[in-house]
C-alpha cells in the first residue's frame, strides 16, 4: 500500500529548511507569509528581538486578495520606515498567490 505524504508536512519541511538560511534583523527584517483556508497572513518580523513590526491580513484567498495584501504590508512597512526585507515564502512554492503578493508588494515599495 501506498501511503502518500501531506502537502502540508512536505510544506513544512521545507519551511524550517528555508528558515535555516533565512533570518530577519532590525535593518532588514523577514516578510513571512502564511496561508489558511480563508485568508492570507503576512507579517513582518525582526528575529532577533522576537517581535512582529507590520502584520496584514486578507478577507479572501484568492489571487486579487493576496494583491491586496501586498500592497497593504508595503504601505504600513514604509509607515513604519521599513524599506528592506528579506522574503520567507514559509515552504509554499513561489507560484500563484504567493508570486502575486511579493510582486504587489515590491510594486508599493518594498526591496527584496
Amino acid at each position: 500500500m501506498i501511503i502518500k505524504k501531506s502537502r502540508n508536512a512536505s510544506r513544512l519541511k521545507r519551511h524550517y529548511r528555508i528558515r535555516n538560511k533565512i533570518s530577519g534583523t532590525p535593518e532588514c527584517p523577514r516578510v513571512s507569509v502564511f496561508i489558511s483556508l480563508k485568508a492570507v497572513y503576512v507579517q513582518i518580523i525582526d528575529d532577533v528581538n522576537g517581535h512582529t513590526l507590520v502584520s496584514a491580513k486578507s478577507k479572501g484567498k484568492n489571487i486579487a486578495a493576496c494583491q491586496e495584501v501586498g500592497k497593504l504590508i508595503a504601505d504600513k512597512a514604509i509607515k513604519a520606515n521599513i524599506k528592506k526585507v528579506v522574503f520567507d515564502r514559509s515552504g509554499y512554492l513561489y507560484h500563484g498567490k504567493v508570486k502575486a503578493l511579493a510582486e504587489a508588494a515590491r510594486e508599493a515599495g518594498l526591496e527584496f
